[in-house]
Order: C-alpha cells, then structure tokens, then sequence
C-alpha cells in the first residue's frame, strides 16, 4: 500500500511545534489544551491533551483570521468551552521557513477550577465575584456562539449538561436549529460530541427539522 504524504508544510509544524505544546500540555496538565492549526488547511493539525472535544482536522474556525491586525497572535483572550467552563487562552502564529504565517498554536488554559476556589472564598468574605467579558480571537467563531446558546439554554431551565435526558438533547438541537447554529462546517458532528448524542441521531433530527420546515 502506498503510505500517504505529509506536506511539507505539516511536516514542518509537526516537526518544530508538536513538542512543543506536548511540553506545554505536560507541564499544566491537566489544565491545558494545545492546539496547532493549519492556516493553509484552515484545519486542526495536532492537538496536546484534548480539552475542547475536536478532532485533527476539524475546521479551525480561523478563516477569517487577519493577518495583518495580528501579525504574531493574540492574546490573553477568554473563551467559552464546550462544558461552560472559562478558557483563558492565547495564540501565536507559526511562521514557515520564508517567514510566511503556516500555522497557530492556541494555548487554551481551564481556570474554572480557581474560579471555583475564589467564588468559594468571595461567597464565604463579601459574595460572587464578577465574571469578565468574553473576548473572540475569530470573527465567526461557530463553536464560541454554540458554548454560548447552549449553556443560556441550560441556566433557564436549570439543566446540567451530564443530566439532559433524551427529550432534552432532542429540544436541544431542535433549538439550536433554530438558532442557526447548523450552519458551521462540522457543526453537526461537534454538537454530537458536547451533547453525548450519536452522530446518525442528530442527523435523523436535523432532517426531520428541515422537511418541517418545508
């Protein structure tokens, strides 16, 4: 069988980087995900203790990313992940041997557990601390708006994401059809994987949705 080939741009970003963010990842596990992109694939590459439920090539939301506003990255910034949790983050691009952008390491790092400990400690002293306001490294971030509807969606019914039964997964996607939320690529296949649904089931709803809808 003929073994596939590695372009030498992945080549060059798996070569130089992977260490890297698996040195990183190590080093604050299990409080940080590395992620290395793609800006040629506009894909996800490599990815150091999986924090975020993607997968290697996945879209990386990066499309729209401007170059020349942020010629070395960006950073710190605050998302939201999948599980609510806040991500303090912070991206550089990764330049090839003719100094051209080839790809991004974001470095995605959990700090929900000292929120915890400092809601904890604000609670016991003076009550809840104030949340800061989410930045966006990508202009159309699908992923970031998904984190955000869903969890709007939890907090009024007062659901938790590992307690959703059947019905509730299924009112779920019907919502966030609604929402338009379907409208990233891979966005059926992530909200699978944050919901614990199976892939042909969300599919089964999304066309049963659309021939409503008709």
């Amino acid at each position: 069988m003929r073994k596939s080939r590695v372009s030498p741009v992945k080549d060059l970003l798996l070569t130089r980087y992977a260490p890297l963010a698996d040195s990183i990842a190590a080093l604050f596990f299990p409080y940080a995900e590395v992620v290395i992109h793609d800006l040629h694939a506009q894909a996800v590459l490599y990815l150091a203790n999986n924090l975020s439920k993607r997968e290697i090539g996945d879209a990386s939301t990066a499309d729209e990313l401007d170059h020349a506003a942020h010629e070395h990255g960006k950073g710190t910034y605050e998302k939201l992940n999948w599980d609510g949790r806040r991500m303090r983050c912070v991206s550089n691009v990764l330049f090839d041997e003719a100094g051209e952008p080839a790809g991004m390491m974001c470095i995605s790092f959990n700090i929900a557990v000292f929120e915890d400990a400092r809601a904890a400690l604000d609670l016991f002293i003076k009550g809840a601390g104030v949340a800061a306001q989410t930045e966006e490294l990508f202009r159309d971030d699908w992923q970031d708006r998904i984190h955000t509807f869903l969890h709007a969606w939890l907090r009024e019914r007062q659901l938790g994401l590992n307690g959703l039964t059947r019905e509730h997964r299924r009112e779920l996607v019907e919502a966030l059809y609604e929402e338009g939320a379907f409208r990233g690529k891979s966005s059926a296949d992530y909200v699978a994987a944050v919901l614990g649904m199976g892939r042909a089931t969300v599919y089964k709803h999304l066309k049963q949705l659309k021939q409503n809808s008709k």
